[in-house]
């Protein structure tokens, strides 16, 4: 997603003299600010229409959109778009890619995770559950219908997912034994959960189809019998009998288009504007330069 303003000269004879009078790095100075005036509105606008299109857009996405380039008067051109700004997180542009251009959406870091356990099947991702599974897991997610990463990662953890090269990040035999018997110090904000331990319920065992064709499967263990939807599963209360949805499988979504560079640019204004904006700059340094 990027989206390049540039601008030209036009104008009527008092601008011709102005033009004439200005040298050629006066010149470029004078257009490159211009520019940058209308790269300041687009990114405004962009992010904008973001809040607009998206349900309750990160920070981290809204923030990401800046004037990755300014114009100067070597080069006159400015580039707007989200930024990789930092050294954790994911790529904004692969964020937004299926929102651009429709289709499938990159798999998140964890979802690569756990496809490498052979925990996430093939043609799905996680989904937070809804109102109809109990709402999200206490502690599990940001508000802004994310997952919350050390949550996650914690999850991964005692699902022992990241394989050899990141063995050092599961969690102990001692450590999960501490969680099912009193759960986990970092669910602060989880209320009064007492042990628990999480458990998959994956699309590979028996399946029957129900209203509206999702998948209903039985779960394995304790809680043979209970019909679960695919995912990641916690058993807590007494005897493991209080199941909680933690993080749903859904089928791989395709993604129609969101958000259109062409309608950013539009609602902006910049190709209107920005003319006119160099035509003020440029009269300004004919009159500082005593022209």
């Amino acid at each position: 997603m990027v989206l390049r303003i540039t601008g030209k000269v036009e104008g009527a004879e008092k601008l011709q003299r102005a033009l004439a009078a200005l040298s050629g790095p006066q010149l470029n100075q004078a257009i490159s600010e211009g520019i940058n005036m209308g790269a300041g509105r687009a990114k405004n606008t962009m992010r904008t229409e973001m809040q607009s299109v998206f349900d309750r857009p990160t920070p981290y996405i809204l923030n990401a959109v800046q004037v990755f380039k300014k114009a100067t008067p070597d080069s006159l051109e400015a580039v707007i778009t989200p930024t990789y700004m930092g050294k954790k997180g994911v790529d904004p542009q692969k964020i937004l890619a299926a929102q651009e251009d429709g289709g499938r959406r990159a798999d998140k870091k964890s979802e690569v995770l756990l496809r490498r356990a052979h925990i996430l099947p093939s043609g799905y991702q996680t989904a937070i559950p809804g109102d109809r599974y109990g709402g999200p897991f206490p502690g599990s997610h940001d508000g802004r219908g994310n997952l919350r990463g050390a949550f996650i990662a914690s999850v991964i953890g005692y699902l022992q997912a990241y394989g050899d090269a990141g063995g050092r990040a599961n969690t102990s035999a001692k450590r999960k034994k501490a969680i099912q018997q009193h759960g986990s110090r970092r669910d602060k904000s989880a209320g009064p959960v007492r042990g628990y331990r999480f458990f998959v319920a994956g699309t590979q065992q028996k399946v029957w189809t129900v209203e509206g064709g999702e998948p209903v499967l039985k779960a394995v263990g304790r809680t043979r019998g209970k019909r679960l939807r695919p995912g990641i599963w916690a058993a807590m209360g007494p005897a493991g009998k209080d199941l909680r949805a933690v993080v749903m499988f859904v089928k791989t979504p395709n993604y129609t288009p969101r958000i259109s560079l062409e309608q950013i640019r539009q609602r902006s204004g910049v190709d209107e504007l920005v003319p006119k904006w160099i035509r003020g700059r440029i009269y300004e340094a004919a009159k500082k330069a005593g022209l």
